[in-house]
């Protein structure tokens, strides 16, 4: 398979799951060869000759479990009696639990069909001997957390654990607490710590010309090969419609997709039919795809642990990468607070020039021409032909029109486009007028800043937030700017949606705790920290979507309106 010497994740991990009771916790990015490194020990250790589950890899998504199930089965190419099942949701559940009655030694399953089938006693936890959680900190941020401890639970004490993640939030030292015995931790790397392989870039323009960034960004890299990642479902269905108007080779990835979409979308990025997949984070989660040139973040996330994640699916095993993130001033801070988590500076650029990537993509094609094969025989026939027609040229006139032919659309674009202006943070924070007071609560152009009775204290954080505002709210809505604060929070929406999204919100509760959302203008804590918890305090808050979850088992819907008083 071309496998010459281990990885350092390889070279740490396999002694230890080849041993007996032996606990691992391991952190390492994504792309660094984490699936041989569990794959390998386990195939060797499986007994072929019982028919019945021994290891047990739990995974984020369907397409991290197919690409699990596939290198597993590529390394088991000589094992011929060796059985290995992925099972997923979108599938058929009955030809799973077909295939189980006939015997399996690997399952790789997503926590929600797993425990279907564990409902429905199809299949035997009894035997298991290595539970491998691969993606853990995804797995957590999806809402998981519950189907994890039930499925842990059934399976038998006496067994190897193996936790990967990339990041280590507090979720996951809860779990090895309570389901780990003295567990090794193997960190390649720092903890938390960006690929090295990775280029980190970041241009900092005004709110209205990101798409326009977004363009130039593509155009400048001719053999783009990348994941655009766009923080709603609407956000990221509009730039991938954008895009296509405009003649790139993109496509669209988001939760309002059918699984039967998502599937052939992810088909053609796997082959390279499309060049930029527009994707928000929970669709791309999970996502093994090779040779990923960039990644591009359509504005920053909220959180430190989304940038790590995105960041990883470019630069994966050995290879180079470039994270670019097109930003605001209002996001400057969040690009400081990356930097420090991940241990590596950005890199400030200005907006490629249109002469810049005319000639960046001229130079690209003149590379294309001078490595082509040249198949003689096939063409033969056929240059007589074209000589005769072309005679009256010469060399200079043919390479003159050549680039024409191919650039002529590009140029006239360019020579009439202004250029985009990098914002300098430091010139838009002091430009008013003599006595004016900059208002840092002022909400961006076309947006309606909004206070709401939830936050951090009670567990609310930013993709929580806005699937909140999805559940209440029927149809798109485009979110802004959030600021969460300990008891309170307020938010940005666009102000078509402000009076719907007020009125539909305000009817619901959770936990019997109503739901209070107004405007924010003068409203008291705007700018003050409002009431604070300690971090211990905030610690034992049970968080925001595990108690949607549990309340989503309880009844079919988890927002309850109020009782018309």
């Amino acid at each position: 398979m071309g496998f010459e010497s281990p990885m350092p994740v390889q070279e740490e991990v396999i002694p230890f799951l080849l041993g007996e009771d032996n606990d691992v916790i391991a952190l390492a990015q994504t792309g660094t060869g984490k699936t041989a490194a569990f794959g390998l020990p386990v195939l060797q250790k499986t007994d072929v000759s019982i028919a019945q589950p021994q290891t047990l890899i739990l995974c984020p998504t369907r397409e991290l479990c197919l690409q699990i199930a596939d290198d597993l089965n590529d390394y088991s190419k000589y094992m011929q009696q060796l059985k290995i099942l992925p099972v997923y949701g979108g599938s058929s559940i009955e030809s799973q639990i077909k295939t189980l009655k006939r015997g399996v030694h690997v399952v790789v399953a997503t926590p929600g069909r797993l425990l279907d089938l564990m409902n429905r006693k199809t299949v035997n936890l009894s035997l298991i001997k290595n539970v491998i959680l691969d993606e853990a900190d995804e797995m957590l941020n999806m809402g998981f957390s519950d189907s994890i401890n039930a499925i842990l639970a059934e399976v038998p004490p006496a067994r190897n654990m193996l936790l990967f993640s990339a990041t280590m939030p507090q979720e996951i030292a809860l779990i090895t607490r309570k389901y780990m015995r003295d567990p090794k931790e193997i960190v390649i790397g720092k903890k938390n710590e960006g690929n090295k392989n990775i280029r980190h870039i970041y241009y900092m323009v005004r709110a209205q010309d990101k798409y326009l960034a977004l363009k130039r960004i593509a155009d400048y890299y001719p053999n783009i090969y990348g994941i655009v990642f766009c923080r709603t479902r609407k956000e990221t269905q509009e730039i991938a419609d954008k895009l296509i108007q405009d003649g790139y080779n993109a496509d669209s990835l988001h939760g309002e997709l059918s699984q039967s979409q998502r599937d052939y979308v992810m088909q053609k990025f796997r082959i390279k039919n499309i060049q930029l997949l527009v994707a928000t984070d929970v669709a791309a989660r999970g996502l093994d795809v090779d040779d990923l040139t960039h990644v591009i973040n359509y504005g920053l996330p909220d959180d430190t642990e989304s940038y790590t994640h995105r960041s990883g699916r470019t630069g994966r095993a050995g290879k180079t990468g470039i994270s670019i993130s097109i930003c605001h001033v209002k996001e400057k801070g969040k690009i400081r607070d990356i930097e420090r988590s991940i241990n590596k500076k950005f890199e400030k650029e200005k907006i490629p020039a249109g002469k810049d990537i005319c000639e960046k993509q001229i130079v690209n094609l003149i590379d294309q021409v001078e490595k082509v094969k040249v198949d003689e025989e096939e063409i033969a026939a056929l240059m007589p032909s074209i000589f005769r027609k072309l005679e009256w040229l010469d060399k200079e006139d043919i390479i003159k029109r050549m680039v024409s032919l191919e650039f002529n659309r590009m140029i006239d674009y360019y020579k009439d486009a202004g250029e985009i202006q990098s914002v300098d943070e430091h010139t838009e924070k002091n430009k008013q007028a003599p006595g004016e007071r900059t208002n840092r609560h002022a909400p961006e152009a076309g947006f309606t800043r909004f206070f709401i009775n939830f936050g951090k204290a009670d567990g609310l954080y930013p993709n929580q937030l806005i699937e909140l505002i999805n559940k209440c709210v029927p149809g798109k809505v485009r979110v802004g700017k959030i600021d969460l604060r300990d008891s309170f929070s307020f938010f940005e929406i666009e102000e078509k949606e402000a009076i719907r999204l007020m009125n539909r919100m305000n009817s619901f509760e959770v936990d019997g705790r109503r739901i209070s959302v107004e405007p924010a203008q003068g409203k008291k804590g705007e700018s003050t920290g409002g009431n604070r918890k300690s971090s211990r305090e905030r610690d034992k808050t049970p968080r925001f979507y595990d108690r949607f979850d549990k309340q989503e088992k309880k009844q079919d819907k988890p927002w309850r309106k109020n009782k018309k008083r």
